[in-house]
């Protein structure tokens, strides 16, 4: 089984054990049916085909520029996009400010993506939200770029990508999880890189 086959089929063991997730227009996902996200699917990720990469700039909370450029700084990034509405986002976010606490940054980051908060709106919520949930980590705010990039991909909220150093996705999930279920397969993605 070769790195991307094993990396996936991580991801379809994990999207086994997720709950739901907040629908977008379609309206909410049916519960115990969490999916891999379109990308995730792609058959340009089987077999030795090319690397898909994404290009975007974004602000975070504090107004410094974000771009693809992250990716660089930890050998695994892990992008959740979330929304102020979405309970399961805001369940998952304390287990995931734990994570990003306890583990090396050149090894792992979280970045956050607030779907429904755009650069330029008012962001008080989304600054208490994260507070109060403990998600001590970058979190970006919606824009066109973001929107092209990442969002136009999402179907519901919280959907989580994975990217290596170079910026290489890795996979997708729809849905939220327990710390343990993200934990387990972090190890498994930085085992494989």
């Amino acid at each position: 089984m070769n790195k991307r086959h094993k990396i996936l089929f991580g991801l379809l063991l994990l999207s086994l054990v997720l709950l739901c997730g907040c629908g977008g227009d379609s309206g909410e996902l049916p519960a115990g049916e969490p999916q891999e996200t379109p990308a995730a699917e792609d058959s340009s990720l089987e077999g030795e085909s090319e690397p898909i990469y994404i290009t975007f700039e974004g602000t975070d909370l504090e107004g410094n520029t974000v771009s693809q450029d992250v990716f660089s700084q930890s050998r695994l990034t892990m992008v959740n996009v979330w929304a102020t509405y979405c309970n399961p986002c805001l369940n998952e976010m304390p287990g995931l400010g734990e994570l990003a606490a306890e583990r090396e940054g050149s090894e792992f980051q979280i970045i956050g993506v607030v779907s429904d908060v755009r650069e330029g709106e008012d962001q008080t919520l989304v600054e208490s939200l994260v507070q109060q949930t403990g998600a001590n980590y970058t979190h970006l705010l919606a824009n066109d770029s973001i929107d092209q990039a990442l969002l136009s991909s999402v179907s519901a909220v919280p959907t989580t990508f994975f990217f290596d150093q170079e910026g290489a996705y890795l996979g997708g999930i729809v849905g939220s999880a327990e710390k343990s279920d993200w934990e387990e397969l972090i190890h498994e993605l930085l085992e494989e890189l």
